[in-house]
């Protein structure tokens, strides 16, 4: 098979498109013929060979990729012949190795795809969508909220817009370029922002009038963060999930007391309890499968793995990133 291997931690150019041998799955197991892989931002980190994120540096030389969706090819040891030829999705963990037209699975891990979902689509909604059920499980926003998002055109904040919309709370959307803030405009945005022009949060303050922002879920970190902070009215609350700007929100007492503000983690310790996860991503798919929830996605051809890193650090990509595999529909 192809796959996109890394034999050197460093600049997105080390991702190299290889011929290796096919995988077997090992009993409890299924492969996968992957249709599409999940490209996330801590894919970026993990390829620098960053430590002091969520899972350890890979041993080289490694395969990218936690994130696969396709069609099931070959069974391991145990497991259910009817998985046979389905389609699905899966988060393959710390095992890593989606960025190939052949990935295995462990079958506890598998979701199937609903018929009218598409195999992108299930992806972007098997890892950020399950961050994002999570993330608005500990916000707990209501119809009466006026909810800043932070990078709302991205994989995470195009579905926080979406589901906060649904809600019926207030959505200030902030987003990099003319073209992303047109693309949370339409999601249902009722204020959107340009966070590139130096004074967006006086734009932001003086469009909402009278209102005060009263929640923000921030996962950019950073000035931006912090304006977003800036933005908030007395006893507001800011639930953060990670600093894309390559530093988290600052913020010490005293903001906390002027305003009598809450701050959370989003991705807190609800979500090591066992089956939490299990039970985000099924209530995502659900989403996505009714239509209440539908991902942006900016595909890449597999081989362009090295482009796709680029284009996410370089904020150049719409919703989530995904590589489709040359040949199959995605």
């Amino acid at each position: 098979m192809k796959a996109i291997r890394l034999h050197e931690f460093g600049p997105a150019e080390n991702l190299r498109l290889e011929e290796v041998p096919d995988p077997v799955p090992a009993e409890g197991q299924v492969r996968i013929r992957v249709r599409a892989a999940g490209v996330h931002l801590l894919d970026t980190m993990l390829r620098k060979g960053i430590e002091g994120g969520p899972l350890p540096p890979q041993q080289l030389p490694a395969i990218p990729g936690r994130e696969v969706a396709g069609a099931v090819d070959a069974l391991g040891e145990g497991v259910d012949p009817s998985w046979l030829g389905r389609r699905v999705v899966a988060h393959l963990g710390a095992a890593s190795a989606g960025y190939a037209e052949l990935a295995v699975a462990n079958v506890q891990s598998l979701h199937g795809i609903p018929d009218g979902l598409d195999e992108a689509s299930a992806v972007a909604m098997i890892g950020t969508g399950r961050t994002v059920m999570g993330v608005l499980d500990e916000a707990a926003a209501t119809p009466e909220d006026v909810v800043l998002v932070t990078s709302a055109a991205g994989g995470m904040g195009s579905l926080f817009v979406q589901a906060l919309r649904n809600l019926g709370a207030t959505v200030v959307a902030v987003a990099g370029g003319p073209e992303k803030v047109a693309r949370v405009k339409e999601l249902g945005a009722e204020v959107v922002a340009d966070y590139n022009q130096a004074d967006w949060d006086e734009q932001v303050r003086a469009e909402l009038g009278s209102r005060s922002v009263t929640l923000v879920l921030d996962g950019v970190g950073g000035e931006p963060g912090r304006k977003a902070l800036g933005l908030l009215g007395f006893g507001g609350r800011i639930v953060m999930f990670g600093w894309s700007a390559g530093a988290p929100t600052q913020l010490g007492t005293e903001d906390l007391v002027a305003k009598a503000l809450t701050v959370s983690w989003g991705l807190g310790p609800r979500m090591r309890k066992p089956g939490v996860v299990r039970e985000l991503e099924t209530r995502s798919m659900a989403e996505a499968a009714a239509g209440r929830l539908v991902p942006l996605t900016t595909r890449f051809p597999l081989a362009e793995a090295a482009r796709a890193h680029t284009a996410l650090e370089n904020r150049g990509t719409v919703g989530k990133a995904v590589l489709v595999v040359s040949g199959q529909t995605a």
